[in-house]
């Protein structure tokens, strides 16, 4: 159901139940007061859903209908590299019977399958894309990844080794004759002359024939692969530039041999293939390398439960074996595996990876929790709700969704092919043509394979790639990771730039950083606060307070040294107990009426205040009285205030989203930099803010937890602090490794220079285009020559590409 078709259980923007909230607008309603504001805030945008915004953007069909009885499999896919192969796996999988819908990402190498799973099976649908031409196989499946990681260093091997097997023979044997004494003597040059152009030469064209023929078809094959698909498609690519003087080389070649000619280019066949690919594995290392920085990041999903039975004894299951009504127990410092509603026992639940809330919540009998959630303190048993499903696990499902129906762009240098392809084919027809009526046949296959060859966009090919590789490389020396190619394509002209607040903006942890506590009483509500797993009573037990003039001082050393904890207890609200003789409350004024003591108004006043910027203040008591304040708050990131401020400027328009309620983002909403502040909004609702944004133009969502991947997979670009979770990371197309949050500026820096990079590229191969095709047309070059400055053009392009992008790399 999209966001459009709400009903009385779907909330009007994320489609979250409603049952229990009363929030109705206009008669639509809302989950929540977040998912409220950001519908009436972007109300001139049109009111539909992430996939369709993502999809109008793209021109593609918008409503995705799923028969009842069809599930989704998502597949990873290698050798997508570009919108066509997306396109084309999509057209190939929806033939199949029993598949309902497909959308592949070459971006996030996924596609997602609908299928009816009693017709087709996952394997099925496995084998149908491998048969393309392509590797799929489960997202999960380790082996396979290596296994085709370890097929493309194979294909790589195989070029660089018979390569170099048929260029030793030209430079021995075959160019000394082009050059006539330059090599040898005239006695040897003669004597090679006369041995190629006998029939005696016909076996060693062969073996250079068959070598060819292993590196054409072997490290060649993606690149053929990616030519066939853009025919398929209609959709004239690089691939198909790059497959046209290969193969023509080859093709030419193979022609003389059978005809007993003496003139043979493989070994520009040879060129373009190896040089090619290993432009583009060189890039695919790179980024490797960048990916294995995130290897310390770990998954937060549940795969085992602790299911109580009917006796009382526990058992431990796969937590897909779980079914409604079930119970399972979960102990501090676990994570519930399914929604639920706790039937026994008492805890602190720290939902924060799903819901975004920094501070966890007290959970008794009779209160629902949500899988993922992690208990901090205390033991629960739960009743597995009725579908028996975890929300982290739909959280994962919607970021899957979102990166399988993130289309790629095409990039700069297919574009360019589009116009190039029928250009370069046409002018080589028209100019055999004119050759073979002016009477010179054999010449005009040679003019015509001359006019493939120096079009041949070596240097075009290599243009992005190596580009893209100097930014990832570039990023990586500043600890910031890049996940695929398109990123720096993506990011040139960013509208809004959104950016999480608990865990971005700032550090997710809890310090002190007032208190008008006298040092002994401070010692004391710290020796109660060990007791207390809630982030705020670590931050109390951290003994720390900030004097008038700005130092930090320990408290532990300004207290007695002999109190010892009598007696402790842990309430929704706070903790009391017994330190040194006196009765201790640490807490919200409530805990204090609760227990009959006295909350002076001044102390009331401060903690109100204190609320309402966002901070956590909680008074401290002792005997029957409150005596004062501890402010507790979430660090701010350090330079958050310059990074914004700096983004800004470039023009863009900044939005902070958040689960927490309003006054903990009051801050950011005060600050001059910030054009909308969004709070208290679900990771649905944020996917669909992002979504809501993409409709205005171009979006960066920056974020750290699993609740912010979906918002992350849904925007044009995501980036997660490499802090965050492996979901965030996995959602995202770039990581900060070293959580700097001003990384996010660098990161806009390196993608302005890499695209700057790209045009320069491409300028210097279309200059060698504007030289070399006139003169082949001319007949002033022939194909050995056309070779060598195809060579010369790829050579710049290489030597280009090894400069830094920054100057402050220089």
């Amino acid at each position: 159901m999209s966001a459009t078709d709400s009903t009385e259980t779907g909330c009007t923007l994320c489609d979250l139940p409603v049952e229990g909230s009363d929030i109705i607008v206009d008669g639509k309603p809302f989950c929540c007061v977040g998912c409220r504001d950001v519908y009436e805030a972007l109300g001139d945008v049109d009111d539909i859903a992430a996939e369709d915004v993502r999809r109008a953007r793209d021109g593609r069909q918008a409503d995705r209908e799923v028969p009842s009885d069809h599930e989704a499999t998502f597949l990873e896919v290698d050798g997508m590299h570009c919108a066509t192969c997306e396109a084309f796996i999509e057209s190939a999988a929806t033939t199949v019977e029993g598949v309902s819908d497909a959308n592949s990402s070459y971006v996030t190498d996924t596609v997602r399958i609908d299928h009816d799973p009693e017709r087709v099976s996952t394997a099925d649908l496995q084998d149908e894309i491998s048969r393309l031409g392509y590797s799929a196989y489960s997202r999960d499946d380790s082996f396979s990844r290596r296994r085709a990681n370890n097929w493309e260093m194979g294909r790589v091997a195989v070029g660089v080794l018979m390569g170099m097997s048929v260029m030793l023979q030209y430079l021995v044997i075959i160019y000394p004759t082009y050059f006539g004494g330059l090599f040898y003597g005239d006695r040897v040059t003669k004597f090679f002359e006369t041995a190629l152009a006998s029939s005696l030469a016909t076996p060693f064209y062969v073996v250079i024939g068959a070598l060819t023929t292993i590196v054409l078809a072997v490290t060649g094959k993606p690149i053929l692969q990616g030519a066939y698909v853009s025919i398929r498609t209609r959709s004239p690519n690089m691939d198909l530039l790059v497959a046209i003087a290969a193969v023509s080389a080859y093709l030419y070649s193979t022609l003389s041999i059978a005809l007993g000619g003496e003139h043979i280019y493989y070994d520009v066949t040879v060129t373009i293939i190896v040089i090619v690919t290993v432009g583009n594995y060189y890039e695919s290392t790179i980024k490797q390398q960048a990916t294995e920085r995130l290897s310390d990041l770990t998954s937060v999903q549940v795969d085992e439960a602790r299911r109580v039975r009917d006796d009382g004894a526990h058992e431990d299951v796969a937590v897909e074996d779980l079914e409604a009504g079930d119970r399972v127990l979960v102990r501090s410092g676990e994570r519930i595996p399914v929604d639920g509603e706790i039937v026994d026992g008492d805890a602190s639940v720290d939902e924060a990876v799903v819901t975004g809330e920094s501070l966890p919540v007290r959970k008794t009998t009779n209160d629902t929790v949500v899988g993922g959630s992690m208990v901090t303190d205390g033991a629960v048993t739960v009743h597995v709700g009725e579908d028996a499903t975890s929300s982290l696990d739909r959280i994962a499902e919607l970021v899957w969704d979102l990166q399988s129906g993130s289309h790629g762009i095409q990039k700069l240098a297919d574009k360019l092919a589009t116009i190039f392809v029928p250009v370069v084919l046409a002018l080589a027809v028209v100019v055999t043509g004119i050759y073979l009526l002016l009477g010179n046949g054999p010449t005009a296959l040679l003019v015509g394979l001359t006019v493939l060859i120096v079009s041949c966009p070596c240097a075009l090919g290599l243009a992005t790639p190596l580009a893209v590789a100097a930014g990832i490389r570039d990023a990586l020396a500043r600890s910031i990771v890049v996940f695929d190619d398109s990123v720096f394509e993506r990011i040139r002209d960013a509208d809004t730039v959104i950016f999480d607040k608990t865990g971005t903006l700032t550090t997710g942890e809890m310090t002190v950083v007032d208190t008008d506590l006298e040092a002994g009483l401070l010692e004391k509500a710290a020796l109660l606060e060990e007791r207390s797993s809630h982030p705020v009573g670590q931050a109390i037990a951290a003994k720390q307070a900030v004097s008038d003039g700005g130092t930090v001082e320990s408290a532990s050393n300004a207290g007695p040294e002999d109190d010892v904890v009598e007696s402790f207890d842990s309430h929704r609200n706070g903790v009391t107990g017994v330190v040194g003789g006196d009765e201790i409350i640490v807490g919200h004024p409530d805990l204090f009426r609760d227990h009959g003591w006295d909350v002076p108004e001044a102390i009331t006043e401060r903690i109100a205040d204190g609320r309402e910027t966002g901070q956590i203040p909680v008074a401290v008591g002792r005997d029957g009285t409150a005596e004062g304040v501890i402010v507790v708050a979430d660090d701010l990131r350090p330079n958050w205030e310059e990074t914004l401020t700096a983004i800004s400027e470039d023009g863009a328009t900044i939005v902070v989203l958040t689960g927490d309620d309003a006054r903990a983002a009051r801050r950011f909403r005060e600050h001059a930099a910030v054009d909308e502040v969004f709070a208290g909004v679900p990771p649905e609702g944020k996917a669909e803010t992002v979504s809501r944004f993409n409709g205005t133009g171009r979006t960066v969502m920056i974020g750290d937890g699993t609740n912010d991947a979906p918002a992350l997979a849904a925007a044009d670009l995501g980036v997660a602090l490499g802090g965050g979770t492996a979901m965030a990371a996995d959602a995202a197309d770039v990581a900060l490794v070293d959580d700097d949050l001003s990384s996010v500026e660098t990161v806009f820096e390196l993608a302005r220079a890499t695209n700057r990079r790209v045009k320069g590229n491409i300028g210097w191969a279309f200059c060698y285009n504007a030289i070399a095709i006139p003169l082949a047309v001319l007949g002033i070059l022939n194909p050995l020559f056309a070779a060598l400055a195809m060579g010369a053009s790829s050579l710049l392009v290489v030597t280009n590409s090894t400069r830094p992008l920054l100057s402050d790399d220089e």
